[in-house]
């Protein structure tokens, strides 16, 4: 894959290809299986960046309607909305439901 002078394909999955690899000839990242945890997703993202790296890195997440997958990505967006809610600077904005204590302590 690495050294492919053609179009190459390499398919992994998250938890196999999101550690411990090297894939910085990869132009384009598509991600066809949300994980709970983004920073799992963000790893695997940055196995094409590398240090010395001049081209672009697109990240691409590929999500059927209606499906688990988008459930997924619609939950890592609240989890992120209310961690900017939490950790963030201005607390003056910030307001969180019950429902939302309930779900980060659950």
């Amino acid at each position: 894959f690495q050294e492919c002078e053609g179009p190459a394909v390499f398919f992994i999955s998250l938890k196999a290809g999101g550690v411990g690899i090297n894939l910085s000839a990869a132009d384009y990242v598509y991600l066809y299986d949300p994980w709970w945890n983004q920073a799992l997703e963000a790893q695997a993202i940055d196995r094409a960046h590398r240090i010395g790296r001049r081209d672009t890195v697109v990240a691409k997440r590929l999500i059927a309607r209606e499906t688990v997958e988008e459930k997924i990505l619609q939950l890592n967006a609240r989890k992120s909305q209310l961690a900017e809610g939490v950790l963030g600077a201005d607390f003056s904005d910030t307001s969180l439901s019950i429902e939302d204590l309930e779900f980060l302590l659950a």
